[in-house]
C-alpha cells in the first residue's frame, strides 16, 4: 500500500469530524430562540336572565283526602219486620232529601191508632158524664144546700181526673201517629249510601244501624298547612268573640283519574281547633260545592268520598319581588350576578320563599341586573365569563382575553 493511501486513511475521521463540528457550528448560529406567545383563556359560557321585580301571588300547596260534610247512619226509631227497600238504598245510590228508603210494616202501628182513638172517645165520654153529674148536683144544692159546699159534692175532682185521662189519651194518640208515620224512613238529606246492612223481610229493632248515608251538597278536604307556610295564606281562624263567618282563600284542587288530570274549585272555609300534635301542622278545611255536578268538563268524574286530591291555596299577593329559578340559588342565599364587563359577582340576597320550581328574592337585586342561571364548577369574585345571549346576537363583549 503506498504512503499517500496511508494518509488519506488517516486523515478521513479527522475530516468527517471537522465536517461535523462546520454543520454543528452552522445550525448553532442559525437557531432562533422561540417567542414566547400570549395564553388565550376562554371565560366560561352563561346563560343569564334579567332581574324583574313583579307582584307575585303565593301558591301554598298541601294534600288530603275528600270526605263528606255530613255523614250519618239510618236508624229506625221502630222495631218490626222490614216490607220494603228501595233501589236507591244500594251501595252508591244516590237519593233525596225525604225519598222513603225503606219501609217497616206498618199492621201493628196502625192498630195501635185505633185503640188510641177509641180511647179518646171513652175519655171525652167520662169527661162530659162527669160534666153533667157535677151540674145535677149544684142544681140540688142550690135548691136544698145550705153553708159552703164541698168540692167534692161539685164531683172537681173527678172532673179532674177526666180531663187528665182525655189529655193521656190524646197523647197516646200522637204517639202511635208518630210510631205509624215512623214506619217509613226517609232520606234526611239529598245524598248517598256508603253501606248497607239490611234487606227485605229482615226484623229490625229500634236504634239499629241499617246503613250509613252522607250528603252530596259539599265535599270536603283536611288540608294540613306546615307552620312556614302559614304566613303566605290568609287561613280564617276562628275567635270567641268572632260571630260573622271569615272567608277563607279559593283553593284548586287536582286529582287523577282514568289517565288524566282533573281540577275542581273550592274555598277553605275553616281552620280546625287544634294543631296536630304529631305533625305541629293546621289543618284547614276546604268545601267544593256540588262535587257530584258534571259540570262544564263533561268527562271530569265527580269529586267523590275517599278521592286523593292535591290542593293549591291561593296565597297573599307580594309587591316588587324577583323571580328566579330554583337553579338560579347557588347556596341559601347566594346568587351570581354578571355585572360590567362580564365580571361576575357573587351576590348575597335576601330569599322570601322557596317554591317548586322558583325562588323568590325580596332584596339584594336590582332591576334589570344579569342573573348566571347556568352551573359553574369555579367560581371566583370578578372572574370574566362569556354571555350566551351576547354570543348569539354577535355583540362585543364575549370575554375573549386575558384570564381573570
Amino acid at each position: 500500500m503506498s504512503r499517500f493511501r496511508l494518509a488519506l486513511m488517516a486523515l478521513l475521521p479527522l475530516a468527517v469530524l471537522l465536517v461535523g463540528g462546520m454543520i454543528a457550528k452552522a445550525l448553532l448560529d442559525s437557531y432562533e430562540p422561540p417567542k414566547p406567545q400570549p395564553i388565550e383563556v376562554r371565560p366560561p359560557l352563561v346563560n343569564t336572565m334579567r332581574a324583574e321585580k313583579v307582584d307575585h301571588t303565593f301558591i301554598v300547596e298541601a294534600e288530603g283526602t275528600v270526605a263528606p260534610r255530613t255523614e250519618s247512619q239510618l236508624v229506625p226509631e221502630i222495631s218490626g219486620r222490614v216490607m220494603q227497600v228501595s233501589p236507591s238504598l244500594a251501595v252508591g245510590g244516590f237519593f233525596d232529601e225525604g225519598d222513603v228508603l225503606l219501609r217497616i210494616e206498618s199492621r201493628v202501628y196502625e192498630l195501635a191508632v185505633t185503640r188510641a182513638r177509641a180511647s179518646i172517645e171513652q175519655a171525652r165520654l167520662r169527661l162530659v158524664t162527669e160534666r153533667a153529674e157535677a151540674e145535677l148536683a149544684r142544681k140540688e144544692w142550690e135548691a136544698v144546700g145550705r153553708g159552703e159546699p164541698s168540692p167534692l159534692l161539685f164531683r172537681e175532682p173527678q172532673i179532674a181526673e177526666a180531663q187528665s185521662s182525655l189529655k193521656a189519651a190524646e197523647a197516646t194518640l200522637a204517639q202511635a201517629e208518630y210510631d205509624l208515620e215512623r214506619t217509613a224512613l226517609r232520606a234526611p238529606f239529598a245524598g248517598r249510601v256508603r253501606t248497607k246492612q239490611v234487606d227485605v223481610g229482615q226484623f229490625v229493632q229500634r236504634g239499629m244501624a241499617l246503613a250509613t248515608l252522607y250528603s252530596v251538597d259539599v265535599a270536603e278536604v283536611r288540608l294540613p298547612i306546615p307552620d312556614a307556610d302559614l304566613e303566605y295564606c290568609n287561613l280564617p281562624l276562628a275567635y270567641r268573640d268572632v260571630s260573622s263567618p271569615v272567608t277563607g282563600p279559593s283553593v284548586k284542587l287536582t286529582a287523577r283519574f282514568a289517565g288524566r288530570e282533573h281540577s275542581w274549585q273550592g274555598r277553605v272555609v275553616r281552620t280546625e281547633g287544634e294543631i296536630d300534635p304529631r305533625t305541629r301542622m293546621v289543618n284547614a278545611i276546604a268545601q267544593v260545592e256540588d262535587p257530584y255536578a258534571r259540570g262544564r268538563d263533561s268527562g271530569r268524574p265527580p269529586l267523590a268520598v275517599g278521592m286523593f286530591v292535591r290542593a293549591e291555596i291561593q296565597g297573599i299577593r307580594a309587591r316588587g319581588v324577583v323571580a328566579l329559578p330554583r337553579s338560579a340559588l347557588r347556596s341559601e342565599d347566594t346568587v351570581y350576578v354578571v355585572g360590567p364587563g362580564n365580571r361576575l359577582d357573587i351576590r348575597q340576597v335576601a330569599v322570601m320563599r322557596l317554591e317548586r320550581d322558583a325562588v323568590l328574592i325580596r332584596g339584594g337585586l336590582e332591576e334589570g341586573e344579569r342573573v348566571c342561571l347556568s352551573p359553574l364548577e369555579t367560581a371566583v369574585q370578578g372572574m370574566l365569563v362569556s354571555v350566551a345571549e351576547e354570543r348569539a346576537a354577535g355583540r362585543p363583549g364575549d370575554g375573549l382575553g386575558a384570564g381573570s
